[in-house]
């Protein structure tokens, strides 16, 4: 027998009661007990300066001198409201650890392989979109399936994860969750890039008992600006561009300072026609902040609104047994000329922080997010048949997440701890018809809470040496409901089995780092991880026929939590010049979703294993010039059932890049170019590994710019050598040799100008 809604939420707030109650009584009363400020150990012991952007702040890497502005953008700590420092990273960082000096600071999740991507890194990139920054960072791979010039829906896979790569990485904004509880997933093209203050990954497992679930290849924080600490009163920043396939873009950015008041927005749109048919962009983006700042006291709102229009023009057949290739014949044409996937995104987030003493803050911030989605699927004639459907579907999100920061020292050893409760409530609805304007033949009702309680410890057990550890519990509970309507046009299948499941899971980590000298740092960490079925997968979790006789069969939402153990070490070097970051990393997952090609629906797979090691690294050659580079091997294999040994679909097994900044003169001439590398990876649905691979490839991406006063200008050239390459395709279940492939563009252009105010 299953409980009511009220009772499951009850015992998840209890649950999580009995971890927070505690921890706040306990960890106020050592705050409380702390010997006065000139008698601790070289630990800040201040109050954060954005309270409620970051749980976990790496600490900003030193430089061994500040790089030049990128033009078009000013210095400063305008950083998002949250929890952390106000500190930023500055010139290029391989990770966080111990400070050049030597000093205690603690990195963000002790004992992980990090990295920090700055404003200034993001003004510099010749790239035009947020994946493709993204994939500068080693071991971060990309699916694209639009080629849009802003990289419209693609998936951001950390450690090889394939099709599955946007469930399997956590994304956050300011600190609080991006992904939602459907496949659809976040596009990060909805957050203008002029208003990122700055992008924290951290890969692997630890993540999840900070943030929870998802967090199993990794976490990337995207910090927005707020415009707090700016120059009075007021900054304003337009900039235009065009580019190839008749890209038009625009940008606007204003921030304004008094007193304690500061209030900033920032944002941007574009159009274009695309690389291919049916690949036309319209999307309009826009973030707003106001922020109140105390000594004691901050308080934030922000709003953020998008709305995308995207045409989705299918693969590209390739058959040999019929003897077509429509990547050689009609590279950009398209399969599903008028298929297409409409998208508004709204939120709005509050919270305070409140000094309850030195050295203890509370933190309480909340919000709701909404996203709403249409699609059309029509194959190749826009009219209602067997072949079309019309998804209208909306997600509505609300959460509440209460935490309480304390710095304090405990037997005698700095120490941070940060503890908390998290609760977010979500409601999915869908209507799934044949066409838009007709009866729906399905429509799917999943409400979906979570509660959790959670405690992280950082000690610094002597001045060399950092060790944390820390534990998650999380309770989730699922409702879903299946309305079908046989009498609907095209109406085919059966109505789903009801679902009402309660589970309990927990996340673990354990991390070390020690600094054997101000240049050399060693670092190590264990940690458990966990994801839950989103609603799509449980939507397509059973079979809807029988396989002999084709007589519909009801679906049963139910699939098993996919859980995770990995293990990490590695080392960090940094000198004046040179900065270097290494990790090796070993994951064991149970029960991963999958997609079976030859059922066609999602399962639980035998299990899995992740591992391989990711180096970043940067040289200053000069005060004008600074190199930078990085590789990973990333290797994803089935360990068990009738694949055991077989590479899991959609992961280069090799990535690396290389870059360079030359400011060749003063700021009004700078130089950035970045080269990408990649290797074959399997094609998707070919978990047999029979199939032909997706060739590996490189683009190489240029970009000059410049800044006179007021004004800045750039021209980007993207695919330098026109390489044409696709990084997705999906084989054929049934005839060896065939796919359907998503090319991407060749050589593409943009040039843009702009003025600040």
């Amino acid at each position: 027998m299953f409980s009511n809604p009220f009772s499951r939420r009850r015992r998840g707030l209890l649950l999580a009661s009995t971890m927070i109650v505690p921890t706040i009584v306990l960890s106020t009363a050592r705050a409380q007990q702390a010997p006065s400020p000139d008698q601790l150990p070289a630990v800040e012991i201040t109050k954060p300066g954005d309270q409620n952007f970051t749980r976990a702040k790496p600490a900003a890497d030193e430089a061994p001198a500040p790089r030049r502005p990128a033009p078009g953008t000013v210095q400063s700590n305008n950083v998002g409201s949250g929890a952390g420092s106000n500190t930023t990273g500055t010139g290029p960082t391989t990770g966080t650890g111990g400070t050049g000096s030597g000093g205690r600071q603690f990195a963000g999740i002790v004992g992980s392989s990090s990295t920090v991507i700055t404003a200034d890194d993001i003004a510099h990139s010749p790239l035009q979109s947020l994946p493709e920054i993204l994939a500068q960072v080693p071991g971060v791979q990309l699916q694209s399936l639009y080629g849009g010039p802003n990289g419209a829906k693609t998936s951001v896979d950390l450690r090889g994860f394939g099709a599955f790569a946007s469930d399997n990485t956590l994304f956050l904004l300011n600190g609080r969750r991006l992904n939602d509880v459907d496949k659809a997933g976040f596009d990060l093209t909805t957050i203008p890039l002029d208003s990122i203050a700055r992008i924290e990954i951290v890969r692997g497992n630890s993540g999840a008992v900070l943030y929870g679930d998802n967090a199993v290849g990794g976490v990337v924080n995207i910090i927005t600006k707020t415009g707090a600490g700016g120059p009075p009163p007021a900054t304003i920043r337009a900039e235009g561009g065009f580019g190839s396939f008749n890209t038009r873009m625009a940008a606007v950015s204003a921030a304004l300072n008094s007193g304690p008041w500061s209030t900033s927005f920032y944002g941007n749109g574009i159009k274009s026609d695309g690389y291919r048919v049916n690949n036309a962009l319209d999307q309009r983006n826009a973030v707003g902040n106001v922020n109140y700042t105390t000594s004691d006291l901050t308080t934030f709102l922000t709003v953020t609104g998008s709305d995308q229009k995207l045409g989705l023009p299918g693969g590209r057949l390739v058959d040999p047994s019929i003897g077509v290739n429509e990547l050689l014949t009609d590279r950009r044409g398209a399969a599903t000329p008028f298929d297409y996937a409409n998208q508004q995104t709204s939120s709005v987030t509050a919270g305070f922080t409140k000094t309850l003493i030195n050295g203890a803050d509370l933190i309480v911030d909340g919000g709701w997010r909404q996203r709403e989605t249409q699609s059309g699927f029509f194959g190749t004639v826009p009219t209602i048949s067997f072949a079309s459907t019309y998804n209208d579907a909306a997600l509505q999100t609300w959460s509440l997440t209460p935490r309480l920061s304390v710095k304090n020292v405990a037997f005698g050893m700095p120490s941070t701890i940060l503890t908390g409760i998290d609760y977010y409530d979500s409601t999915f609805r869908e209507a799934r018809g044949a066409y838009q304007g007709v009866d729906p033949f399905h429509i799917y009702n999943i409400d979906q809470q979570t509660v959790a309680g959670y405690w992280q410890h950082t000690l610094g057990l002597l001045p060399t040496t950092d060790f944390s550890y820390g534990a998650r519990v999380q309770n989730t509970s699922v409702s879903a409901r299946d309305r079908y309507d046989p009498n609907a046009p095209f109406a085919f299948d059966t109505q789903a089995a009801p679902l009402d499941s309660n589970e309990t899971q927990y996340a673990l980590h354990v991390g070390a780092e020690h600094r054997f000298t101000d240049t050399f740092s060693v670092f190590g960490r264990a940690a458990r991880a966990f994801r839950t079925p989103d609603v799509d997968e449980r939507v397509a979790s059973g079979p809807s026929f029988d396989p002999l006789t084709f007589a519909p069969i009801p679906q049963n939402f139910q699939l098993k939590t996919q859980t995770s153990q990995d293990v990490e070490g590695g080392f960090r070097v940094k000198t004046n010049l040179f900065q270097v970051q290494t990790s090796v990393y070993l994951m064991d997952l149970e029960n991963e979703i999958h997609f079976n090609p030859v059922l066609f629906y999602n399962v639980n797979l035998d299990p899995t294993r992740r591992y391989g090691s990711e180096t970043s690294a940067s040289l200053r050659v000069s005060d004008s010039v600074t190199l930078r580079g990085g590789m990973a091997i990333t290797r994803a294999v089935f360990r068990g059932g009738i694949w055991a040994g077989n590479d899991v679909p959609l992961v280069s097994r090799t990535t690396g890049n290389l870059g360079v900044t030359w400011n060749i003169w003063q700021n009004y001439l700078v130089f950035d170019a970045t080269v990408r590398a990649w290797s074959s990876r399997i094609m998707d649905n070919d978990q047999a590994n029979t199939q032909s691979r997706i060739p590996g490839n490189a683009t190489a991406d240029l970009k000059l710019s410049g800044q006179v006063d007021r004004l800045f200008w750039s021209l980007s050239v993207n695919n330098l050598f026109n390489a044409l390459y696709y990084d997705y395709a999906v084989a054929s279940s049934f005839t060896a040799g065939r796919f359907s492939a998503y090319p991407l563009p060749g050589r593409t252009y943009m040039v843009k100008a702009g003025a600040t105010f």
